[in-house]
């Protein structure tokens, strides 16, 4: 579950180190309540204090850049335009940021980071952000089939929109952005990464559509998560699974 269900909101609080997580698990750094994986200090939040990465400073990327790492950042959709009041904000503590200005330039913003890091001779400790547009509405990567827009899911529906539509784009738009990602991803497999969406979509859900929302769908994202090249699991999942297979 993400801690908010737009843009704006998610990132603040993963400015602080409350990242999604399993509400009911008790298993620290996949539930940020039972111990997060980045952890300010002295902040009034509980869970577990061997958070991995223990920070100082008015965000975990500040945090970071105090104990030595450079930090880049890139965003793709429009709460990261560093021309606006609130764009500055959450761009501002990285060392670099580079607003891609639209929801379907993840090549640019690779080459971007790509030009970034071959800069950085020796290499310190780096912490890399990337906000990924594709998988937002409109649902687009470059080469579809279909045109950006109209989008099928837009705030509070109307004609056009469709649930099988937008899941058929948004999956097609997730697969494209994996297999771009691959490069990124093996560069830093010895490392720590978290892989994880700010918020979700309503699909015609109790009459909702897209995010802005609170509800269950805007909520619920993906997560994957690697502490220091080590995959991170559920137990309590791995032995239901199991479970099932054996019944």
């Amino acid at each position: 579950m993400a801690p908010s269900y737009f843009t704006y909101g998610s990132h603040a609080a993963f400015w602080m180190g409350f990242t999604p997580g399993l509400n009911h698990s008790k298993q620290p750094w996949l539930n940020p309540k039972a111990g997060k994986l980045f952890r300010l200090m002295y902040s009034a939040a509980s869970g577990d204090d061997r958070a991995p990465f223990q920070l100082e400073g008015a965000n975990i990327i500040e945090g970071f850049r105090r104990l030595g790492y450079h930090a880049i950042g890139t965003g793709a959709v429009s709460w990261f335009d560093p021309s606006t009041p609130t764009g500055a904000v959450l761009g501002a503590p990285f060392n670099a940021f580079h607003f891609a200005g639209n929801t379907w330039s993840l090549l640019d913003q690779l080459c971007w980071i790509e030009l970034q890091l071959r800069q950085l001779s020796p290499r310190p400790p780096t912490l890399v952000f990337l906000n990924v547009g594709e998988t937002h509405v409109p649902y687009w990567h470059q080469g579809a089939d279909w045109p950006r827009w109209p989008s099928p899911c837009v705030p509070f529906g109307g004609p056009g929109c469709s649930a099988p539509e937008s899941r058929r784009r948004q999956q097609a738009c997730l697969e494209w952005v994996d297999r771009q990602l691959g490069p990124l991803l093996e560069r830093f497999h010895h490392g720590t990464i978290l892989a994880c969406a700010d918020h979700g979509d309503c699909w015609g859900e109790n009459g909702l559509w897209e995010h802005g929302v609170s509800h269950w769908a805007t909520l619920t994202v993906p997560l994957l998560l690697r502490v220091r090249g080590k995959p991170v699991t559920n137990p309590s999942r791995i032995r239901n699974a199991f479970a099932r297979l054996w019944r």
